[in-house]
């Protein structure tokens, strides 16, 4: 009965999400205040009623009610509750569900915060994200219904993939799609700036929150997913340019860009259009990697759907999506009149220099991540391009972004002093060369990459330093003013000044761990001892491990330091019962300076056991570093000026904004 409850919802949220895209919009267009109205009611119910189908999904995966095709095609009764759990979004209709679930949040959210926003505005906003859901409850219904029942029942069910059975793959989904679906409002604001007309600076404020959310949670998402293929894999590799990780990545660098470009609609009134088109292009590469998870085109871990049915749908949805807002944007973009002027030396410039850099990797990782694909679909060949290629691409662009990163926050609006500016960073130039000569010592391979890493690193820390120490004047007056200085400085410095740091520390942090870690593989047998960097790993032995849901073994290996007991790790190499699938699970130490990591693996045909041992000097900056991102990001979020999104009522009223052809100079 919950189940046909939670169907039967899902289809009311269709006719629900039908009305909201038509109703508030034609209600806009015809002045309509009781029309505009029904938008936030009609959100509230779409949520109300997708949570429920949502609950009810959950309900069958925590009962194991393998009546439903979906609970016995990916869960079993032997599981542990939290994969139970997780496993609901561990596949395709589920993590659709999912999907759709977060898009209606958003929705129920801008209802609800977005008060103060013009009512046409918010109607046309909310109308837009009722139009998105739509078509993906169209697509989850027709398609892929998660409440298809299956008769007989099973006794049990065919259990989860076992390498999504971990605690990082339980969280990381929900990040990426939070991510993934909130750039959705900044699609959505600006598919409404385009049919009023109208974009100003009071239109770059109320975006801009709704997008930082939107990149705070994709860095959390990308971040996890680095750290779970770091310890699941066994490999200690963090990432490996698949197709999908870079589907994530994409929409993470334009929403970058997004971010950096509506400050620039805020503060100078300019860079309209291209903000507009960066918020279309950044959730259009959302909805791509929505389309190469499941259109069955990728075969990867990530990958969900092989059905091409369902891929011929999604593409459709996309075509529509990206084509309708890119003609839109063609027929309209260019009546959005650009106000603000600024000299080719000023932040306005600096930032123009940052979205094109942006722009321009985004670029690169979008061709080599489709390339291989169109090559196969036109039967030419099949070709297949990793990590040689984007390490030669991307890597090249991104170098002059970090050097843009650490001089940008110096720059005035509208005009700067080149000498000025130049002459506040001697003092990061000279540190920064002296870690790249030191990075250049450290090296394993590749010395000048690591001497460049290093660098930039030290560059872009330094300079963050330097800038905020010259905006409290610290050292230029007493500590008292220093401080008071500090107190009122906005939340956004805050969080951008940890932010760029954040960036320096994940640099350092892929230096260190390309460029100066150690690696061994061989067989050990018990007793064995093999050294690494220092770091003696003594084999002590090998036993057998029985799991709620799986068999294996688990070694154990005394590492030393000096002569003295540094840790102990216990790596294992399980069997999943029911698929009888093998995964690895890597014993990991780690430190400030770097990770001591073990993998053991199958035995070997002439005794023993093959062993992987590896060092991997600063890996865990990587995911401080990401960390700091995101905190940057929340802190920046709770600067006034962003935490509704909007001016008060009275200001949006007496503040409102020109149409176009009429806009303040």
């Amino acid at each position: 009965m919950i189940t046909e409850l939670g169907h039967f919802a899902l289809i009311l949220a269709l006719f629900v999400a039908v009305f909201q895209a038509i109703v508030p919009m034609v209600g806009a267009h015809r002045g309509d205040s009781r029309w505009m109205a029904t938008s936030g009611p009609s959100a509230f119910i779409q949520f109300v009623l997708i949570f429920s189908a949502f609950g009810a999904l959950t309900h069958g995966y925590l009962t194991s009610d393998f009546s439903i095709a979906n609970v016995a095609r990916n869960s079993h009764s032997l599981k542990p509750i939290l994969y139970k759990i997780s496993g609901v979004w561990g596949n395709h209709e589920g993590s659709l569900l999912l999907w759709i679930l977060i898009l209606s949040l958003f929705g129920m959210c801008l209802a609800r915060f977005g008060r103060n926003l013009p009512a046409s505005l918010r109607a046309r906003v909310i109308a837009v994200q009722g139009m998105i859901a739509s078509g993906f409850l169209s697509f989850i219904l027709f398609t892929s219904n998660p409440f298809e029942r299956l008769y007989p029942p099973p006794i049990d069910g065919n259990d989860l993939n076992p390498l999504l059975q971990d605690p990082g793959l339980a969280l990381h989904p929900p990040f990426l799609y939070l991510g993934y679906v909130g750039f959705s409002i900044a699609f959505a604001f600006a598919i409404a700036a385009l049919i009023e007309g109208r974009v100003d600076p009071a239109w770059g404020r109320w975006v801009r929150p709704w997008t930082l959310a939107a990149w705070i949670c994709l860095t959390l998402g990308i971040a996890l997913g680095s750290w779970w293929a770091y310890y699941e894999l066994g490999w200690g590799g963090w990432w490996f340019w698949d197709p999908v990780e870079n589907a994530s990545f994409m929409p993470w660098l334009a929403g970058t860009a997004l971010l950096h470009s509506a400050i620039v609609v805020e503060k100078r009134d300019t860079l309209k259009a291209w903000t507009i088109l960066l918020a279309i292009v950044t959730f259009s590469l959302s909805l791509l990697g929505t389309f190469l998870v499941r259109s069955g085109v990728l075969t990867s871990v990530h990958a969900f759907a092989s059905d091409p049915k369902r891929g011929i749908f999604v593409l459709l949805l996309l075509l529509i999506a990206v084509g309708g807002s890119l003609t839109l944007f063609a027929i309209r973009g260019s009546e959005l009149k650009t106000q603000g002027l600024f000299a080719p030396i000023s932040r306005e410039s600096g930032l123009v220099i940052n979205n094109l850099l942006l722009s321009a990797a985004t670029a690169t990782v979008l061709l080599g991540t489709l390339y291989p694909l169109f090559v196969d679909v036109l039967q030419v060949g099949k070709i297949s391009v990793g990590a040689p290629f984007f390490n030669s691409t991307f890597v090249p662009i991104m170098a002059p972004l970090v050097f843009m990163m650490g001089i940008g926050p110096f720059l005035k609006w509208k005009r700067s002093d080149a000498r000025a500016v130049g002459q506040r960073l001697y003092v990061v130039l000279f540190v920064s060369l002296a870690f790249g000569i030191y990075g250049w010592t450290l090296a394993t391979t590749e010395p000048v990459w690591s001497a460049i890493g290093l660098l930039l690193s030290a560059w872009l820390f330094t300079a963050t330093l330097v800038e905020f120490v010259d905006k409290i004047k610290l050292f230029r007056t007493t500590l008292s003013n220093s401080w008071n200085k500090a107190r009122r400085l906005p939340r956004s410095t805050y969080g951008m000044t940890l932010a760029h740091a954040g960036v320096a520390i994940v640099i350092a942090g892929i230096t260190g761990a390309s460029m100066w870690q150690v690696e061994k593989i061989q067989i050990m047998e018990i007793g064995d001892t093999v050294n690494v960097a220092g770091y003696d790993f003594k084999l002590m032995g090998v036993s057998d491990q029985q799991g709620p849901n799986y068999t294996g073994m688990r070694g154990k290996f005394e590492v030393l330091k000096d002569g003295k007991l540094y840790t102990i790790l216990e790596p294992e190499k399980r069997t999943y019962t029911v698929q009888g699938r093998p995964t690895t699970e890597a014993a990991i130490h780690s430190g400030l300076l770097g990770d001591v990591y073990a993998v053991i693996a199958d035995p070997s045909e002439t005794g023993g056991w093959i062993t992987r041992l590896y060092y991997k000097p600063l890996i865990l900056w990587l995911w401080v570093g990401a960390l700091m991102l995101a905190l940057g990001g929340l802190i920046s979020m709770r600067d006034r000026r962003f935490r509704l999104g909007a001016p008060s009522a009275r200001k949006a009223v007496t503040a409102r904004p020109a149409t176009v052809g009429q806009e303040a100079s």
